[in-house]
């Protein structure tokens, strides 16, 4: 199933999960200013992942802030988050109005170009809030985003657009995968933001 033009904060899946999409949240002048400042203030690194046994340096660069130096293990390598920046503090504040949600943490990727993505996974990390929301900022290149449910196989795409918001809660993360597939059409940066609650 398709979505490219989903109806804005409208549940994209059809069962088993709750994923809003709110469409762009700001102007295009204001997402290229963030982008600017996400690009140069972030303290972006190499994210590193054990794979059967191999530590694995990924091209894409990843950061963690939150409230407190919350600690945050995914694919085996652990992270300890850092203070949050001004931009970041604003644009979690948006969010959190936008949705009704609170957040304390946030991880950021940035992804080169297209050919860069993220292989199927959900984020069922110990340390997360259950069932908590996810909020998605999306930054710089348009992308496609994609659902695949674990036992029907069923898939929900959708583009997520510069300064757009997609929010993931409820049952999403236990009964469907998600990833951004990678593609050669894109040659700019994408930042992903994506707001979570650690459980403290």
């Amino acid at each position: 199933m398709d979505l490219f033009n989903a109806h804005i904060n409208k549940n994209i899946l059809p069962y088993d999960g709750e994923v809003n999409y709110y469409g762009t949240i700001m102007s295009i002048k204001k997402a290229q200013e963030f982008y600017n400042l996400l690009l140069e203030n972030i303290k972006w690194q190499n994210d590193k992942a054990i794979i059967y046994g191999k530590t694995i340096t990924t091209k894409r660069k990843v950061a963690w802030y939150g409230d407190k130096p919350f600690e945050y293990t995914y694919s085996k390598t652990t992270k300890l988050a850092l203070s949050w920046t001004k931009e970041l503090l604003e644009l979690k504040k948006m969010v959190e109005q936008k949705t009704g949600e609170t957040f304390n943490s946030c991880l950021l990727n940035l992804y080169h170009n297209g050919e860069e993505g993220m292989a199927w996974h959900s984020d069922g990390e110990k340390a997360l809030k259950e069932n908590g929301a996810i909020g998605s900022l999306s930054f710089g290149a348009e992308r496609k985003f994609s659902f695949k449910h674990k036992e029907s196989k069923y898939k929900v795409d959708i583009v997520l657009e510069k300064g757009s918001l997609l929010v993931m809660k409820g049952t999403t993360q236990t009964n469907w995968l998600h990833r951004l597939p990678p593609t050669k059409k894109v040659k700019i940066p994408r930042i992903n933001l994506t707001f979570r609650t650690i459980k403290l």
